[in-house]
């Protein structure tokens, strides 16, 4: 029994927010099997017509060979940071030689790779052209290849490499892209064995091939014209999906279906019945290659990792609309998984949260490689020496985190007896509205020494009058090695002088002038030039 796999269940109660189930990934141990392929790329300009016949003629710039169809999903799952064993066929020819040298320079394990000396190794040829120093397009793709099945004796090859080492993965994925590999002879008894010891198994159909080969496997990732040809379901609707989902898990003994709609998203289907729309956001499509094999890698380390399916779905949608905007297959990672969810917009709600919410914030922000910036105070009435001060700070890192004391811990530090002015929720949120403010925290405590304990930033700003020395917190910080920095003030405002005039204000006192700052150096240098100039 593999008790991390205990999670993988739609009604699970633990909901995850995506950064926190990138978080849980941790590096599982997968099994693909399926179709080995070596793609060839062939680079360069596409500068005129041949004079010998009307084709474009394509100058030869460079050359490069990439993994293909299983071994992409292998090499997806290494950019995801998993660590995957390949069971396939290649032939005794270069392009195998090949291929094997490939996936020893990538860190895939090859042991269950079977060489089959009547076969060749499937070999795509792809022609690319760039025209007047554009993005370059697919001109033309040469095949090489079999479609012939395996023979039996290959099969219980693949099989006695395979089946002992059943229970040191996590998850296995099938890859069938139609070349043979993927019969009911080596499938069958794959897939009853892993089920027998609670290992998910996910398969990526082959367009119009027999799902017979899949039946019992924990979930199928068919797109849409796929889906079709195996249930004669045409998907016009998000209902049309759920409907081939159902059909599909129900036909073939599955648990789910996961029916990939391209733009739409991913439709899932339970055995339960309960069925999901996990729809996607817009994308610049430059080329749909390996958005599949993205997807499967993506649900591949998320099934392993007991992700709940929903959550899964989500980062599979993610996974696959980056593999869209690269041109041809690229591994995606988690750390441009992470910035991606990051980068999409975010409501000033959003920004305040918890503690224990800004800590699995943060920590993904540090998957991603970002530098943590952080500072704290009241900010009782929001001024621009404050907007100021945080723009300064924010340039410190990539990611500021502003935590500010809580409506009874100002009390505490022994402010007038009417502070602060406005309640820590109305602070909370006028901070997080500025551009420079990622995330905001209030803390309780009259030091931010717990805060900063658990969200270990890089730098810890403050601005005033201190001295570094003087910066509270600053033990907490240098301990861990990281950095103590003193931002100064904007000189001619503060909180203090604002509230004192409103209360000259609201005595009846009369104010002739308004608060002024004076203007940086380099402005008032500007703009002495332009008086002398006329």
């Amino acid at each position: 029994m593999h008790p991390q796999h205990s999670a993988f269940n739609p009604r699970s109660t633990m909901s995850y927010h995506l950064l926190d189930a990138v978080d849980r990934l941790g590096s599982p141990r997968i099994l693909v099997v399926g179709d080995l392929i070596l793609d060839r790329y062939v680079w360069g300009d596409a500068e005129r017509i041949s004079q010998e016949a009307p084709v474009i003629l394509l100058r030869e710039e460079r050359q490069e060979t990439r993994l293909g169809g299983a071994a992409n999903v292998a090499n997806m799952l290494l950019g995801l940071d998993a660590t995957v064993d390949l069971a396939g066929v290649i032939g005794d020819d270069a392009d195998g030689r090949a291929l094997a040298r490939d996936l020893d320079q990538a860190g895939i394990g090859r042991d269950t790779i079977v060489t089959d000396s009547d076969r060749p190794t499937t070999a795509k040829v792809r022609f690319m052209g760039r025209a007047q120093y554009r993005h370059p397009h697919q001109m033309l793709r040469v095949d090489r290849e079999t479609r012939q099945p395996i023979s039996s004796e290959i099969a219980e090859q693949l099989l006695e490499a395979i089946l002992p080492r059943l229970a040191e993965y996590s998850a296995i994925l099938i890859s069938d892209y139609a070349k043979g590999v993927c019969t009911q002879e080596f499938l069958r008894p794959l897939i009853q064995a892993a089920r027998s010891l609670n290992l998910p198994v996910v398969a990526d159909p082959a367009a119009g091939g027999d799902y017979n080969l899949y039946r019992g496997a924990t979930g199928v990732t068919p797109n849409r014209s796929e889906t079709f040809k195996a249930t004669g379901c045409e998907i016009r609707t998000i209902d049309d999906a759920f409907k081939a989902g159902r059909k599909l898990v129900e036909k073939f003994d599955l648990d789910y279906a996961f029916v990939t709609i391209d733009r739409d998203g991913i439709a899932l289907t339970s055995r339960s019945g309960e069925s999901t729309h996990l729809p996607t956001r817009p994308r610049e499509v430059c080329d749909i290659t390996g958005a599949g094999d993205m997807v499967l890698a993506m649900i591949g380390v998320g099934v392993a990792a007991g992700i709940d399916t929903v959550d899964l779905c989500r980062l599979a949608n993610v996974a696959g609309g980056l593999e869209v905007e690269q041109v041809g297959v690229v591994p995606i990672s988690r750390k441009a998984i992470i910035e991606d969810i990051l980068r999409v917009s975010r409501t000033t709600e959003s920004k305040v949260g918890s503690l224990d919410d800004i800590v699995r914030q943060v920590s993904a922000r540090r998957q991603a490689g970002q530098r943590i910036v952080m500072t704290n105070g009241c900010f009782d009435l929001l001024h621009v020496g404050h907007v100021s001060y945080l723009e300064e700070a924010a340039r410190e890192g990539d990611c500021l985190v502003v935590a500010i004391n809580s409506d009874t811990s100002v009390r505490r530090l022994g402010k007038a007896a009417d502070r602060p002015l406005f309640d820590q929720n109305y602070r909370a949120q006028m901070l997080a509205g500025l551009a420079s403010v990622d995330y905001v925290v209030v803390f309780e405590e009259d030091t931010p020494h717990a805060v900063l304990e658990h969200l270990r930033p890089d730098v810890l700003v403050k601005g005033g009058t201190y001295s570094a020395e003087e910066i509270v917190g600053r033990e907490v910080v240098l301990s861990y090695g990281g950095t103590v920095k003193p931002m100064g003030i904007t000189p001619g405002v503060s909180t203090t002088d604002i509230v004192a005039r409103l209360r000259a204000i609201d005595r009846g006192e009369s104010l002739s002038d308004p608060i002024t700052i004076p203007l940086p150096s380099t402005l008032n240098s500007q703009l002495s030039t332009l008086k002398k100039a006329g």
